[in-house]
């Protein structure tokens, strides 16, 4: 007879807030970073912004570090996971590419601050998370390179990797060519964009 797993133990509202507490921080740290560089924050100034002391904050993390990799590990694992969910769903390679470009515009319009952090911070990571966060990057274009091969059929897999790369490249400019309040243009115009550089029907 198998064992029975363990009963996982009900939150207790302690937990609860301190899984609140660490989101806060986490959502602050995100702002941050984004807006002044990693190593222009201090904890103290995480603390602050959730109202709490610089040295509350080590309840919750062992050093600023820590929060970096947790953002960037965490965010290359959501798009990793939400990729792979959108070429599961849709066995249609026409519709998953259009999906996959539906999905990266989402978070490039939800997430511009971890854009940001990335394209300034990544080399900041300790080497193991920052080869996890490569690995799990290179997967992601793995999924539209797969998918962009099955749409077109003379498309190589160098240069549908090359056409990747300029998609998110395109896709990726957002937090600076539209700026902190885009217009409710800009996505419907970067989605055209986007469909022309691939050489799609509108």
């Amino acid at each position: 007879m198998a064992a029975q797993e363990p009963e996982a133990r009900p939150l207790t509202l302690r937990d609860q807030r301190k899984a609140e507490r660490r989101h806060q921080l986490l959502t602050a740290a995100a702002s941050l970073f984004a807006e002044r560089g990693f190593a222009s924050v201090r904890l103290e100034d995480l603390g602050a912004a959730v109202g709490i002391s610089g040295p509350a904050v080590y309840r919750h993390f062992p050093n600023k570090e820590a929060v970096l990799v947790e953002l960037l590990v965490g965010i290359s694992q959501f798009l990793l996971d939400g990729g792979k969910k959108v070429v599961t769903q849709h066995t249609a390679s026409d519709v998953a590419l259009d999906q996959l470009i539906e999905f990266h515009l989402d978070f490039a319009f939800d997430s511009p601050a971890y854009i940001r952090i990335q394209d300034r911070d990544l080399e900041t990571l300790p080497d193991t998370a920052r080869r996890k966060v490569r690995r799990m990057q290179r997967e992601y274009v793995e999924l539209w390179v797969t998918t962009l091969c099955a749409t077109d059929a003379s498309l190589g897999e160098n240069d549908a990797r090359t056409t990747a790369h300029a998609v998110f490249g395109l896709i990726n400019s957002t937090p600076y060519s539209a700026g902190k309040t885009p217009s409710r243009s800009t996505r419907s115009i970067l989605r055209t964009m986007t469909i022309g550089a691939l050489g799609l029907p509108a």
